[in-house]
C-alpha cells in the first residue's frame, strides 16, 4: 500500500501496535476519505452465544494477512480510494436503543464528511443504527442480505430490537425498499411458516440455502438484477456460511455457503449502487486456533472495498 502524497495526512500503524483494518491508516474523522471503515464492538442483541463485541478487534488482526491487489475485480482499491481505519463506535453494553443512537449518529458524521461506511461488527442489530443514517441521505435502500435466518421477527424477550428484528424494522420504517430486497443463504429450523408471512407482505425475495445449491451462484447473480435503480445496502452476516468454514459466530447453522460461494457472491454486486456495508455476527471466542472465520470476514470486507473502488 501506497502512503505518499494524501495519506501522509493519516497516522500509519507501527510494527507492535494494535492491527488496524488491512494496515491501513488511522484516521480520526472521515473528511478527506472516501471510505470510512468503522469497528462497532456490541453484541447486547443476541439470542444466544454472545462475544460478537470482539468481531471487530479479531477482524482488524487477521486482516493484517491482506495484500493490497484484487486480482479477481482487477482493482488495486488503495490506490483509487482513500480508505482509513476510522475507529470504533462509541456503544453502550447496557442499552441497545442508545447503542443503536450512537451507531446512527457517528455514521451520519461519516456521511456528512463525505465517506462512505463500511462497517464490522458487532451482533447484526447495529445494521439497523447504520441503515437509519443511510437513509436520511439516500432514502429508501435497496438490500442484499446474506445470512442463516431472515432477522425479520417481530420481538424476542419483550423487546423490538435484538439481532432478529433489524430488517423488520427497516422496513416499517421505510428505510428500505422491500421490493428491491433480497436475502440470500437462508435456512435451518423457524418457528413456524408464518415466519415468512412478513416476506409475502412486502414483495421481499427469499433465497434460500437449497436454491443456490440446486441453482449455482450464477443464478443468484441474476436475482441481484431486482436491486438496480436506487442506491444499494449490503449487510454479511458471517453465519450465512457454513460452520465447516465459519465457525465462530453467535447462532451457527448448518448446511451454509462455503467461504468461496460467499466470495463469489459478493463480487457478484459489482455494478450496483453500493452506499454502504457490513460484515456482522464474528464471535472469536468460538473460532478455531487458526482464527478462520476472522480471516474469512477479513476477505469479505476486502472484497467490499474493492466494489466501492470499481466505482470510480
Amino acid at each position: 500500500m501506497s502512503t505518499s502524497g494524501p495519506r501522509d495526512a493519516f497516522v500509519s500503524p507501527r510494527f507492535g501496535q494494535v492491527a488496524t483494518f488491512m494496515l491501513l491508516p488511522v484516521a480520526a474523522s472521515a473528511k478527506g476519505l472516501d471510505v470510512a471503515l468503522l469497528g462497532i464492538p456490541y453484541d447486547g442483541g443476541t439470542s444466544y452465544r454472545t462475544g460478537a463485541r470482539f468481531g471487530p478487534r479479531a477482524v482488524r488482526e487477521q486482516s493484517s494477512l491482506i495484500r493490497p491487489w484484487n486480482p479477481v475485480l482487477k482493482v488495486h482499491p488503495f490506490e483509487r480510494l482513500r480508505v482509513a481505519d476510522c475507529g470504533d463506535v462509541d456503544v453502550v453494553p447496557i442499552s441497545i436503543e442508545r447503542t443503536l443512537t450512537a451507531i446512527e449518529a457517528r455514521v451520519a458524521e461519516v456521511i456528512a464528511d463525505g465517506a462512505t461506511p463500511v462497517c464490522v461488527g458487532g451482533d447484526h442489530s447495529v445494521t439497523l443504527g447504520i441503515l437509519r443514517a443511510l437513509a436520511r441521505r439516500h432514502g429508501r435502500l435497496g438490500l442484499v442480505h446474506f445470512d442463516a435466518h431472515p432477522d425479520t421477527w417481530d420481538e424476542y424477550f419483550g423487546s423490538k430490537f435484538f439481532h432478529g428484528t433489524p430488517f423488520r424494522r427497516a422496513v416499517e420504517e421505510g428505510l428500505v425498499e422491500p421490493r428491491r430486497m433480497i436475502q440470500v443463504g437462508i435456512r435451518g429450523p423457524l418457528y413456524g411458516a408464518e415466519d415468512f408471512a412478513f416476506h409475502d407482505q412486502h414483495g421481499i425475495e427469499v433465497v434460500r440455502i437449497e436454491a443456490v445449491k440446486e441453482q449455482g451462484t450464477a443464478w443468484v447473480t441474476e436475482r441481484f438484477g431486482r436491486l438496480r435503480g436506487g442506491p444499494v445496502y449490503c449487510s454479511f452476516d458471517i453465519d450465512a456460511v457454513d460452520p465447516a468454514f465459519a465457525p465462530a459466530t453467535g447462532t451457527p447453522e448448518v448446511g451454509g455457503l462455503t467461504s468461496y460461494e460467499a466470495l463469489v457472491l459478493v463480487r457478484a454486486l459489482a455494478g450496483q449502487a453500493l452506499v454502504g456495508a457490513d460484515v456482522v455476527e464474528v464471535s472469536p471466542p468460538y473460532d478455531g486456533p487458526g482464527q478462520i472465520t476472522a480471516l474469512l470476514a477479513a476477505n469479505l470486507l476486502f472484497e467490499l472495498v474493492g466494489l466501492l473502488a470499481l466505482r470510480r
